[in-house]
């Protein structure tokens, strides 16, 4: 066995990669391998691949590296498969140590790594420092003008091709909403808007691009959780998730991110850790998986992790109070997150949220738990076929009739909106609690609480 053989993996659970049955069931789920109908683009002979590497029969490659970055880590194979591998683990690991290796390995590649990843991620001053420029970049006008001129297609690398993928800027971040306000003197931030005598004291992950870009989802669900008897906190210091990196192989610096809110958020004080976004809500039930061998964090990372909840599914656990306001009539069609269905098991409940809101239809979407295309950052690694992935939902999006497609994940939102305007359709991109808190906030017209704020 080669010293690739012996180190390539080495972070596995050997057992893990033997419970794959081979059995086949998990072919049918798989969008990659629907797409090429190779064996290798399928998650039972991504696993293949990974033992046999394990076990010395055959050399890592950039082959093999490739096709770790060409599966969507969407997870559908964990749902199907009847021996329970858990394809996420194996997944991730795999990834680090294609990293660890160094087997993608390059000047343009490693420089976007370590300024996305190291620098711009680890951060949330450096996110919102960089998103505040942004802001201004398409709100001023220089977005269009930029767009109109073609200067787009003489960036290099493809960079122009990515720019319509960028999300809209929130006018104000979720902690000026919180504590804030809109900055006018009669409405006051949501932070005074908690109840006086809560049954439950929650802290809500803000989020790095839900922060900056759905800061009003990140209100609306405040405004849910209040309305619901939740005293709602808003720690400082917390960071990025750590999903980012933990996703492409950079394991140590999502250990880091993990440490940042386990330090800010006081766990043990705290009935949930309520999340909204059901890629981050999935790593950070993990938290105590990732720091697992830090003696000082392991501990802390378990208290954590049993205290993560995804919005739609504490609000299932606690009884959603239903809505008395009278709202007009909407059909709404229901994406289901990835992450959220197949690695958090969270499905009945969004349609829970989604069917208290009063004169709401929920219109069947086809294959509602197939993926957009968005998995974190493959729109950009794999665009070809993300953006096929994207119009075949669209297309049953559109099908559906409905006004608006509702999903609980931060990616799958902006990949839905792009594909809005990619095929210049009439629907709304909404998050389901921003539609409960629109029903909340219709019992209280003229009132203070949970107000236009966002």
């Amino acid at each position: 066995m080669s010293d690739d053989g012996l180190n390539l993996l080495s972070g596995l659970d050997y057992s893990a990669l033997q419970q794959c049955m081979h059995c086949g069931l998990c072919l049918p789920t798989c969008p990659t391998y629907d797409a090429t109908l190779h064996e290798r683009s399928s998650p039972r002979g991504r696993i293949a691949m990974m033992r046999a590497i394990a076990d010395g029969d055959l050399e890592a490659s950039a082959t093999f590296a490739e096709e770790m970055y060409f599966c969507l880590g969407c997870l559908a194979c964990q749902t199907a498969c009847p021996a329970g591998v858990d394809y996420a683990a194996l997944f991730e690991n795999a990834r680090a140590e294609v990293e660890r290796q160094g087997l993608l390995d390059g000047a343009v590649r490693n420089f976007v790594r370590r300024w996305i990843l190291g620098w711009l991620f680890a951060k949330q001053t450096r996110l919102r420092a960089v998103a505040c420029l942004l802001r201004t970049f398409q709100r001023s006008g220089l977005q269009m003008l930029v767009r109109r001129s073609g200067l787009l297609r003489l960036l290099p690398f493809g960079l122009g091709a990515l720019e319509p993928l960028a999300p809209q800027i929130s006018p104000r971040f979720t902690d000026q909403l919180y504590r804030r306000g809109c900055g006018r003197s009669s409405v006051e931030g949501l932070q005074q808007a908690n109840p006086p005598a809560p049954r439950y004291r929650v802290a809500l992950l803000a989020g790095c691009v839900q922060d900056v870009s759905f800061a009003e989802v990140n209100a609306d669900t405040i405004c849910v959780l209040q309305h619901n008897g939740c005293q709602v906190l808003l720690p400082d210091g917390q960071a990025c998730c750590g999903s980012l990196h933990a996703h492409n192989g950079a394991v140590e610096q999502a250990r880091q991110q993990a440490r940042l809110n386990i330090d800010a958020f006081d766990a043990e004080n705290l009935d949930a850790i309520v999340v909204n976004a059901g890629g981050c809500g999935l790593h950070c039930k993990h938290y105590d998986r990732l720091l697992a061998d830090d003696s000082a964090y392991a501990e802390r990372a378990v208290a954590w992790s049993e205290k993560v909840k995804d919005v739609h599914e504490w609000l299932a656990d606690i009884g959603l109070r239903q809505p008395r306001a009278a709202m007009p009539p909407q059909q709404v069609a229901y994406h289901e997150s990835c992450h959220l269905k197949h690695g958090q098991r969270v499905s009945a409940a969004p349609r829970e949220v989604l069917q208290a809101v009063p004169n709401l239809e929920l219109v069947p979407l086809l294959e509602a738990d197939w993926c957009c295309g968005s998995a974190g950052i493959y729109n950009i690694t794999q665009p070809e076929l993300s953006m096929k992935l994207l119009d075949r939902k669209m297309a049953h999006v559109r099908a559906t009739g409905a006004t608006a497609v509702a999903t609980g994940n931060t990616g799958c939102a902006i990949q839905l909106q792009y594909g809005v305007r990619r095929a210049r359709a009439a629907v709304d991109v909404v998050h389901p609690v921003s539609l409960l808190a629109a029903a909340y906030r219709a019992e209280n017209q003229g009132g203070t609480q949970c107000s236009t704020l966002a």
